[in-house]
């Protein structure tokens, strides 16, 4: 890039010195029109040969309406005009039109390449080396594509984690700002979780690698930032579609303007020399460069601003959709509170809490379920000689297996009645965990999670941004969705939901919803992935190394904060602002030059500030989305 961009410099600087003496030439010497043409030729074709070469190479290509065709027309008729009866040589303004428009090529590709630069380097988060210990204790620098699941890797202090997978030696802290966007160093050690793009910045770790260079973290990000750009926002299909209309009616009504009025005149001859200077203008005035490049540019640049946030936004459709957010849905476990389950109280009936959490956390060994995890959290010692089998779950109510020969039922209210057990309601505010022994009331357990300390904030935040309805779903009870949306200041609230509920929640929600307006559903981006799919907009919070966050939602919020989903309305909402800025700039001075142009008060320097200075101007107001 930066040799094209010298070679593009030493040719403008060139054909402007011989461009300079052509001028003192015509000044100075008495020379004829054919002699004059020779002359300015050679300014003409150091600064336009390429886009000569472009423009034939485009019309072998069926594409004749591109801007170096345009351009390459218009020139040469100038020169043309010269020829004709009653015609004046344009040669100096068909030489300075071409001379400016390469230097206004030049300018544009300066600060688009700026502008991916500066996207590239965000995401720059993944290495091309990785260090890999062999049986022998030997440390091979390879290719992270070289490694395996299973290998181990060595990453010294400074170095970028190439791979995801898990420590099993050694201690530091690790930089995961270009993951998260968050600046404060994580701490890992032996048996972590480590992820590629992370920055390792203390000790010396021995990771067992978990998934190949492709799946990894870093890789993914990548993928999804560089894919992005498959899905178009409404405003850059709008500029698509102009862009095929408005060139060829634009390019008719040039031929029209260069041959009607002259057959009109009743002297074709004379006044077609000035009517084709007009159409030439007004050719080149209709290439649609600046809403082609920009408006993508500026979505590109949000996308890799926000990237650069820890926010990862899968295409400018997204984007755009979620700056007319007007209703926000929230999962309530791990999205509005921590989801860090903890026992709160044990209440036995038939036998001592001991053994009641010990049979509810031997029921429960196999689920994943964060309410699973906190029984087997307070009740770690498993090592014992109960035997487990026949395990059942019903989803949404809990889990029957046999232990030691009894048969175990670990569940809510709906699993009781529906096994003929009369349970005894809680006064305690938290999750109710009732356990039955063959059909025998045992007994519960109360579950409480905690409300994240950002999550007021975030709602109230939301709210000043002007999203008018805020909606918590959850599987939970009454009472416990009732006080968390109350602490956070969550306008409506459903509970009891099983997952098939939330959608169907949602569904009801969409069609209550705004004209105009988009509806964004929060949640975790594993057990939500149905609810995140069916939304206008599906934000996964906690995505880091969330395979299923990535690919269920539209939106994948890296380190888990809920202060993030107003940022990136406001990331989103001034990306669209932006792209609307250029389209209405660069809409307004094509057709102010074009009126001008048909009414023949246009010259082509006036063109071509319409068509390259406009595009220039767009592109450095795109370049501002990078800086989310």
């Amino acid at each position: 890039m930066e040799k094209e961009i010298k070679n593009s410099i030493v040719k403008i600087i060139a054909s402007a010195a011989t461009l300079a003496i052509a001028v003192i030439m015509e000044k100075t010497a008495s020379l004829s029109t054919w002699q004059l043409l020779a002359v300015y030729l050679v300014p003409y074709l150091i600064a336009g040969y390429g886009t000569l070469k472009e423009a034939v190479e485009d019309l072998a290509e069926g594409k004749a309406l591109e801007e170096d065709f345009l351009m390459s027309i218009a020139t040469i008729g100038a020169m043309a005009i010269g020829f004709l009866p009653g015609g004046e040589p344009q040669f100096f303004e068909a030489v300075a039109v071409m001379l400016f428009f390469c230097a206004g090529e030049l300018f544009e590709e300066i600060a688009e390449g700026k502008s991916r630069k500066s996207i590239a380097g965000l995401m720059d988060i993944r290495p091309d080396t990785a260090n890999l210990e062999r049986e022998d204790g030997e440390i091979r620098i390879v290719h992270p594509g070289d490694v395996n699941p299973g290998d181990t890797i060595v990453i010294r202090p400074g170095e970028k984690v190439p791979l995801d997978g898990k420590v099993i030696e050694g201690a530091s802290s690790v930089d995961t700002v270009a993951l998260t966007g968050e600046s404060v160093p994580r701490e890992i050690g032996a048996g972590d979780e480590i992820f590629s793009g992370c920055i390792n910045l203390q000790g010396l770790l021995r990771v067992r690698v978990t998934k190949n260079f492709g799946e990894s973290t870093a890789s993914r990000i990548l993928d999804m930032v560089e894919n992005a750009s498959e899905n178009k926002s409404r405003n850059e299909k709008f500029i698509t579609r102009f862009a095929k209309i408005y060139t060829p009616v634009v390019t008719a009504a040039a031929v029209l303007i260069a041959f009607i009025p002259p057959l009109l005149s009743g002297n074709f001859g004379a006044s077609f020399p000035g009517w084709l200077y007009r159409a030439l203008t007004f050719l080149i005035v209709s290439c649609p460069c600046a809403l082609v490049i920009s408006v993508p540019l500026a979505f590109f640049g949000g996308i890799g601003g926000a990237s650069r946030k820890g926010i990862l936004v899968k295409g400018g459709n997204c984007l755009e959709a979620i700056s007319r957010t007007g209703t926000a849905v929230f999962d309530k476990t791990g999205t509005i509170t921590e989801g860090v389950f903890e026992v709160s109280a044990v209440h036995p009936e038939l036998i001592d809490k001991r053994e009641l959490l010990h049979l509810a956390a031997h029921v429960e060994r196999h689920s994943t379920h964060p309410i699973a995890l906190s029984l087997r959290k307070t009740y770690p010692d498993e090592a014992d000689d109960c035997m487990i089998e026949n395990v059942r779950e019903t989803a949404g109510q809990g889990i029957t297996a046999e232990v030691n020969g009894s048969t175990v039922s670990v569940g809510n209210e709906k699993m009781m009645d529906g096994i003929g057990v009369k349970w005894i309601p809680c006064e305690k505010s938290g999750t109710i965990i009732h356990v039955a022994i063959d059909g025998v009331y045992a007994g519960h357990i109360v579950i409480s999670d905690r409300v994240k300390a950002e999550a007021a904030g975030a709602i109230a935040a939301l709210k000043k941004l002007g999203v008018g309805r805020t909606v918590m779903l959850t599987g939970d009870h009454e009472p416990v969705a009732k006080e968390v949306a109350e602490a956070v200041g969550i306008d409506e609230y459903r509970a009891g939901l099983l997952p098939e509920g939330k959608v169907n929640e949602v569904e009801r929600l969409l069609g209550e919803k705004k004209a105009g307006t988009s509806l964004i559903f929060v949640g975790d981006g594993i057990n939500d992935a149905p609810v995140l799919a069916r939304a206008d907009i599906g934000i996964a919070m906690g995505g880091l190394g969330s395979d299923a966050a990535i690919e269920a939602a539209d939106i994948v919020l890296m380190d888990d904060r809920l202060p993030k989903i107003a940022e990136t309305i406001k990331i989103a909402r001034r990306t669209v602002s932006i792209a609307r800025q250029n389209t209405l700039f660069a809409i307004a001075v094509k057709f102010a030059v074009l009126a001008l142009a048909g009414a023949g008060l246009a010259t082509m320097w006036m063109a071509v500030f319409a068509d390259v200075g406009v595009t220039v101007l767009a592109v450095l107001n795109s370049m501002r989305t990078l800086r989310a």
